[in-house]
């Protein structure tokens, strides 16, 4: 949210975890942000893969490289504690052996 420029929007998708929010609403009412809530499962096919095809293109951030970590999965434990003392930003990827 903090990223969120003034007039912004952010999405939420996939609430897995359970259908609450739990979040101030201040940034939204400050910055006149919107929420916009993302139907995934009823979006037709075609709208998807125009998506995908638009995410992997130009709407593909320039800097994707650097928010991704690539680790073995040997590698993982010591992953683990860099995450827990808020050394890597991104997400971490596990090559899985063959």
């Amino acid at each position: 949210m903090r990223a969120t420029q003034l007039g912004g929007c952010v999405t939420a998708c996939g609430l897995v975890a359970g259908a609450e929010l739990a979040m101030t609403v201040y940034p939204f009412l400050l910055r006149g942000v919107t929420l916009s809530g993302i139907a995934s499962a009823d979006c037709p096919a075609g709208k998807r893969r125009e998506i995908w095809r638009r995410l992997a293109g130009d709407w593909k951030p320039p800097n994707l490289d650097a928010m991704v970590t690539e680790v073995a999965l040997i590698q993982l434990p010591t992953q683990v504690e860099k995450i827990l003392q808020g050394q890597i930003a991104g997400r971490v990827l596990v090559q899985l052996p063959d």
